[in-house]
């Protein structure tokens, strides 16, 4: 029979013989042959439609959709017909590709020569116009796994993203009040719900985001542009140079990218300004060396310089009374002087001169106590149909477009409070939005998101591009707190992460930082609140759940491992362990004053009978008394009053070593004299009258 190829035949015994046919015969065999080509052909690929024929198709060939059951070239077992009637494999030769397998690719066509030639087996040319089924399939496997390949790159690279992401009172700080007025009474001057001012509420807003506790995660996608400053209030114990060596590092570490720089009179002002300076002021050398440190730890400095509002330590001067808003009160300026604006002038070009670097400047500008009070202003509004809100703006302009013409590309911030009750419409029409940035701030611990929105939606409908928010790690729970709360501080910053995720319902407007607030005076008259060791494990903590997104047990983990401590107890307020931070000597002394001095010694002389009952204040007046019953209770005294006064003197070396002499005493008197004093008179008198030796009474 006929084998493949077709040139033999086998003879019956078993020798062959050469045929040779005519030319007749040659066609005959020449014809068979193309006939079985053809129909090899057709068991393997349909007919191309004819458009085909004629020029190359840009798609595989045959369709996907055909009915392919198999095919020779990639099994060993071809196919009969379409139907899938399968044969046995044939003896002799492997089988041969079917005649349909001669293109080589969709873009080439063999020849008619190459055709009679035979099969195709060169590399490639089973691709292209006609693919066997397992070709085919071969191909889709190989798209479905770089399907899968690319599905596992996006999410290693989300994960990789979400484990290395940046990120972000009493009552509150900064408010606004709920009636009709600018910013409530003009002679409303109540304290204790804020570091500075009066206390005023926000109305009450109807619940829309869930309120989360310490240990919930808020969700987090924020810029890995966001600023995350760290406010340094130095109108109150500002830290010797060398405690920011140390300091900058940590908040480096912590996850904060800037430190905000109120100075108020420890900048070395000169000239006409020098005035205003605190004996112990920093030098200049001292300006430069700070911001070398923070550049060396990637921190940006932003100076601050108020503007209009808390501006005692300048008004309080018998040289600048007459800028006074009003005349009886040091807070504001009064922003029909001409000297005002030019005194503003002076002060911002002394700072930015020695602040090159900055990128930023905060013009304060919050709560300008009485104004519209002073007689100038009354007239001002008078004569020009204007308000308060309209007076405010006006200052305001002028002062940002003094800055936009002397320093071009310097980006001002600004505290809200005051543009809070200024309608959309007055913003807008002043123009302030195009060169400043509101920073809107709030110290509550729990508050919702619509109670911010308002303002959000009003400064986006004003024209602002950026908005930053402002919380808190200390100084804005009591003008006298001298421990900071760290639940209350912890929940003000989950608060302020929810605002965060709702800020691209106020687009156009975005968010651009967040300052953590740490006040060291609610104004320039008030007494000292925590001071700064104190407050570094509450601002770590704050840090961390901003740059995680929440307080977690991560967290947790990395603020102890940072700071030296083993544990943490957010409701109390306290760390345990030895401490590994600048100032942890402090922190622990202080921890010790605050939670013991005054309990310790009032319990000694309240509660001790023999103190009551043969040392009370008569005796100790008329220096009477009994020896014998006197050292019933002397030892204890005694040892007391040694164990106190031994911390004391550790602590006050301390002291020392981080502040100036100015805030030592300060901290000193206000927060262990009052209480260890009694106890120096009791031994001081308990002393004397036991070296009187049971003498009569004195008269």
């Amino acid at each position: 029979m006929a084998g493949p190829a077709g040139g033999h035949r086998a003879a019956p015994g078993g020798r062959r013989r050469s045929l040779r046919p005519g030319p007749l015969r040659a066609a005959a065999v020449a014809a068979a042959r193309a006939r079985a080509r053809a129909r090899a052909r057709a068991r393997c690929c349909p007919p191309r439609p004819r458009a085909c024929r004629s020029r190359p198709r840009k798609v595989p060939w045959p369709p996907r959709d055909a009915p392919w059951q198999g095919c020779p070239v990639t099994s060993p077992h071809p196919v009969a017909s379409l139907g899938g009637d399968a044969r046995a494999p044939a003896a002799g030769p492997a089988p041969q590709p079917p005649p349909c397998l001669r293109w080589r690719s969709p873009r080439r066509l063999r020849s008619g020569a190459e055709a009679e030639a035979g099969p195709d087996t060169s590399p490639g040319a089973h691709e292209g116009l006609c693919q066997c089924p397992a070709a085919m399939a071969c191909q889709r496997s190989t798209k479905l796994n770089l399907l899968r390949l690319t599905v596992l790159l996006v999410v290693a690279l989300a994960g990789i993203k979400f484990l290395f992401r940046d990120s972000l009172t009493l009552e509150l700080h900064k408010h606004v009040s709920k009636d009709s007025g600018f910013w409530g009474d003009a002679g409303d001057t109540s304290q204790g719900a804020g570091p500075r001012s009066q206390a005023l509420e926000l109305p009450v807003a109807k619940i829309t985001a869930p309120r989360q506790g310490p240990g919930q995660q808020v969700p987090k996608d924020i810029s890995a542009t966001e600023m995350r400053l760290v406010h340094l209030d130095l109108k109150g114990a500002a830290p010797k140079v060398s405690y920011l060596e140390q300091l900058f590092p940590l908040l480096s570490r912590l996850g904060a990218n800037g430190v905000l720089i109120e100075y108020e009179d420890m900048f070395p002002f000169k000239g006409d300004l020098e005035v205003l300076r605190s004996p112990y002021a920093y030098s200049e050398e001292d300006i430069e060396w700070i911001q070398q440190l923070a550049e060396l730890h990637k921190l940006e400095v932003v100076p601050l310089v108020q503007t209009f509002g808390h501006v005692e330590f300048i008004l309080k001067h018998e040289k600048y009374q007459h800028l006074r808003e009003v005349e009886r009160f040091p807070n504001s300026f009064n922003p029909h002087v001409p000297d005002t604006l030019a005194l503003l002038k002076s002060l911002l070009s002394q700072v930015m001169e020695k602040h090159r670097r900055s990128s930023w400047i905060h013009i304060g500008a919050d709560e300008v106590f009485h104004l519209g009070e002073g007689m100038d202003s009354k007239s001002w509004m008078s004569h020009n149909r204007g308000d308060v809100g309209t007076m405010y703006l006006k200052h305001i302009k002028q002062v940002l477009g003094f800055i936009a013409a002397r320093y071009q590309g310097l980006r001002a911030l600004m505290w809200d409070d005051m543009l809070r009750k200024i309608s959309a419409g007055a913003l807008r029409e002043s123009g302030i939005a195009k060169h400043v940035s509101p920073v809107v701030w709030f110290y509550a611990p729990d508050f919702e998101v619509e109670q911010i929105g308002q303002f959000l939606a009003k400064y986006a409908e004003s024209g602002f591009e950026a908005v930053w928010f402002a919380s808190a790690f200390k100084g804005t729970t009591g003008p006298a707190q001298a421990w900071p709360p760290l639940n209350h501080h912890v929940r003000n910053q989950l608060s302020w992460l929810r605002v965060m995720q709702a800020v691209p319902r106020f687009a156009p407007l975005r968010f651009q930082g967040i300052v953590l607030t740490g006040w060291q005076r609610y104004d320039h008259y008030s007494v000292l609140c925590e001071l700064l060791p104190v407050g570094i494990p509450s601002l770590a903590v704050c840090l961390q759940t901003l740059v995680h997104g929440g307080f977690m047990e991560e967290t947790r983990r990395k603020v102890l491992d940072v700071l030296g401590f083993q544990s943490m107890q957010l409701e109390q307020g306290t760390c345990e362990g030895r401490g590994a931070f600048p100032g942890v000597e402090i922190y622990r002394m202080v921890e010790q004053v605050n939670g013991h001095l005054k309990e310790s010694i009032q319990k000694a002389l309240e509660e001790e009978s023999g103190i009551k009952g043969w040392f009370s204040p008569h005796h100790r007046k008329h220096q009477f008394g009994n020896p014998r019953n006197m050292e019933s209770f002397g030892s204890k005294v005694l040892k007391l009053h040694e164990d106190w006064e031994s911390l004391v003197r550790e602590l006050r070396a301390q002291l020392e070593s981080i502040y100036f002499p100015d805030t030592v005493e300060e901290w000193m008197e206000e927060n262990v004299n009052p209480y260890l004093d009694q106890l120096r008179d009791l031994v001081r008198d308990y002393r004397a009258i036991i070296r009187l030796n049971a003498r009569p009474k004195a008269s």
